[in-house]
């Protein structure tokens, strides 16, 4: 008797699927590599007063928490937020540049303009932005924790330093399931045009670093870090006011929305304000998000290969 064979799972199935593991191998790599700057990048943001320059702060909150509990505050929602967000937006990212390919008409995805890529990013951070708002509240929080202790006790409360799930469970007692997505709006504002832009930075420097006659997928190592760097150095000069307005809304008490804190800061700080701590943040994304490109890129290839050989 002949043996039938099993059908064949879906092609988007299975691309769906190693963009979400390549996304979240990413992810992780992602925050090894930038949370001490990432921690230093808050602290600047939401409290201005207490330090003036990335120096300062780094060195104060290394002499005042050390390493793990201090510029490694927060790594366990960063890993959330991060994991969360980049599986997501990968997998998404897919589903939206084959969208893309069936709008424009285009043979191949590795054949889609720097423009479709981008757009393809701007539609997949809408997802990505609703999973990661409530981890990246409870990670700005802890990272910002011991100044709110200090500000809460000059007032006369008694603030305790909590860990992240003790935090969460905090925040949904006082505030309900939706003081968990404080913030979503600026969220939201600053990843979707971020996005456009940070896909659109990278596969623009991958296509000006691609040689004559090989694909974007075969640049090497080293460029693919260099064009995940470009991306995101140009996400983060372009909507840094924005996620500052969102630090000091999801860490500060002030009930304003996006347009408010921005004019606050604005008529109160100045415009400068605005870009405090932006250094950090430069010098974060370009380790952070060579090593979000490179795992991700490199992972997908490995389980593309995989995946034939099951």
């Amino acid at each position: 008797m002949e043996m039938t064979e099993m059908p064949e799972r879906p092609q988007h199935f299975k691309d769906g699927l190693i963009d979400f593991t390549a996304g979240s191998l990413a992810g992780a790599a992602c925050v090894y590599v930038g949370q001490p700057l990432d921690t230093v990048k808050v602290k600047m943001q939401t409290f201005p007063d207490l330090y003036k320059n990335m120096i300062s702060c780094f060195t104060q909150t290394l002499k005042t928490d050390g390493v793990y509990k201090g510029l490694y505050a927060g790594t366990v929602p960063a890993l959330a937020t991060n994991i969360a967000e980049n599986s997501v937006l990968f997998l998404c990212y897919g589903f939206c540049q084959k969208i893309m390919q069936n709008l424009t008409g285009t043979a191949k995805i590795e054949d889609l303009s720097t423009v479709s890529n981008a757009t393809a990013g701007f539609l997949a951070s809408f997802f990505s932005s609703i999973a990661i708002c409530p981890t990246e509240l409870v990670k700005c929080k802890l990272q910002a924790m011991r100044e709110i202790s200090k500000q809460d006790k000059l007032a006369g409360v008694d603030t305790k330093m909590m860990g992240p799930l003790h935090l969460t469970s905090y925040i949904l007692k006082t505030d309900g399931p939706q003081g968990l997505f404080k913030g979503l709006v600026p969220t939201l504002v600053r990843e979707m045009p971020g996005y456009f832009f940070f896909f659109g930075g990278y596969e623009g420097t991958r296509e000006l670093l691609r040689q004559p006659g090989k694909s974007k997928d075969e640049i090497g190592l080293l460029r693919t870090m260099i064009a995940g760097s470009v991306g995101g150095i140009v996400f983060w000069s372009l909507t840094y006011p924005i996620d500052m307005a969102k630090s000091r809304i999801q860490v500060g008490k002030s009930q304003e929305n996006l347009v408010g804190t921005i004019m606050s800061i604005l008529r109160n700080e100045g415009v400068v304000s605005l870009y405090h701590g932006l250094t950090p943040s430069l010098l974060r994304t370009i380790p952070a998000t060579a090593a979000l490109f490179a795992t991700y890129e490199y992972s997908k290839k490995w389980l593309n290969g995989l995946s034939k050989d099951l």
